[in-house]
């Protein structure tokens, strides 16, 4: 996530919030941030909103994940939100919304919308 500049910019019990710019290095040739991008956020998204419930010390792997695109994703910011929908002992079933932003934050446009099951490692 380092190599994406992402960061997390929120984090709660079963929700988690994580950020990333769009640079020229994560576009794809039209200039908008690469599907790759927002898949890699939205996973991660999700994964720390599933993590936020677990031990300490456990540890969560993504076992399936489905990605809708929705619009391009143009603009400076990435935005996920990854929430936790159920949480089961052997599987976590979570989502994420993926929106773009401008550098200010007035303007935000939905990009995708992802699905995904989380597996349990517990240690």
């Amino acid at each position: 996530m380092s190599t994406l500049g992402a960061q997390i910019s929120g984090l709660s019990e079963g929700n988690c919030r994580i950020s990333a710019p769009i640079r020229d290095n994560s576009a794809q040739q039209m200039g908008y941030a690469h599907a790759g991008l927002t898949f890699a956020i939205g996973d991660s998204a999700q994964g720390y909103a599933a993590l936020s419930m677990m031990a300490e010390g456990d540890e969560v792997v993504t076992a399936e994940m489905k990605i809708n695109l929705l619009a391009p994703a143009k603009g400076a910011l990435l935005i996920a939100e990854g929430r936790v929908l159920r949480a089961g002992r052997r599987v976590i079933v979570t989502e994420a919304d993926v929106w773009t932003s401008d550098n200010d934050g007035t303007s935000k446009r939905h990009v995708a919308r992802l699905l995904g099951t989380m597996m349990p490692v517990r240690t």
